[in-house]
């Protein structure tokens, strides 16, 4: 649980920190709803401190219902960006801003427990199903992510060129913004074909070296603090399979055959071939 919540944690206290910043670039977005400039630059401080706040709370005191207001929020700040014009691949590239805080939202919230959403959630066990969940979910924004920012790199997107053209000359950076778009493209292919744990410390590792490049570039540490998300979900999906592939293992020797004095003293668990149940730990 803790690799999610800090993720989300990273994401909407970056995000937040912009707001209070009063970031030029965000003037577009509030045009979608038909907000001028001057409210707009008001608004953000508000916007960027309650974003924070939620942080915070996820960090610190995680409930379901935070983690819903997250999803939903980080869904719509996703789909402004093409709702103002921009790619639709920059909603799929903050993939880990709303899959992240959603797999959260799998860990915390209990069937059939309206009040439930607003407790705080205590360590708790998980069992087969909601690890298969957690890991389409996870999976899913892992390679969201992966594509929708190695497409806008196969597109050149100048924000990605001024990031590579602080380690390379202008003309090789266009290359290597290129190039590293379609060997994201490449990891997300091998996520969906073989997504095992070494594959993903992978991802997670790329995405933190890539998105490091906003600080060399020059441009405010936030832009990394406000990626938590892309580094999270590969972590936690890691961490998923790594668990899911053990559960298998033990459940296989638990069943495979036995003598006769072995069987008799198998536990109930063991018999029936149930999956094992596992301490929520992402």
């Amino acid at each position: 649980m803790w690799t999610l919540r800090i993720g989300a944690f990273m994401c909407f206290v970056g995000h937040g920190a912009f707001g209070i910043m009063t970031k030029r670039a965000w003037l577009p977005y509030f045009g979608v709803a038909n907000i001028g400039a001057d409210l707009a630059y008001r608004l953000m401080p508000i916007i960027g401190t309650a974003d924070i706040v939620i942080g915070i709370l996820a960090l610190i005191y995680p409930v379901p219902a935070v983690g819903i207001w997250m999803t939903l929020w980080a869904i719509w700040t996703a789909l402004l960006r093409p709702l103002s014009g921009e790619s639709g691949w920059e909603a799929l590239e903050r993939a880990g801003n709303y899959g992240v805080p959603f797999a959260l939202v799998l860990l915390l919230a209990r069937r059939g427990e309206v009040a439930g959403f607003f407790t705080r959630a205590e360590p708790q066990e998980i069992d087969a199903d909601l690890l298969h969940r957690l890991r389409a979910v996870l999976a899913f924004a892992v390679v969201f992510l992966l594509v929708g920012h190695g497409m806008l790199g196969l597109s050149g997107k100048p924000g990605h060129i001024a990031n590579y053209a602080s380690l390379f000359s202008p003309s090789a950076a266009i290359e290597a913004t290129r190039i590293a778009g379609l060997l994201e493209i490449l990891l997300a292919v091998a996520v969906v074909l073989r997504p095992s744990a070494g594959v993903l410390l992978l991802v997670a590792a790329w995405k933190i070296g890539t998105e490091s490049l906003f600080i060399t570039a020059g441009a405010p540490a936030w832009e990394v603090v406000e990626r938590g998300g892309s580094f999270a979900a590969p972590i936690a999906l890691a961490i998923v399979t790594t668990i899911q592939g053990s559960s298998a293992r033990l459940t296989s020797r638990r069943r495979a055959p036995a003598s006769s004095r072995s069987s008799s003293a198998e536990s109930p668990l063991a018999q029936t071939g149930a999956a094992p149940i596992h301490s929520a730990r992402l």
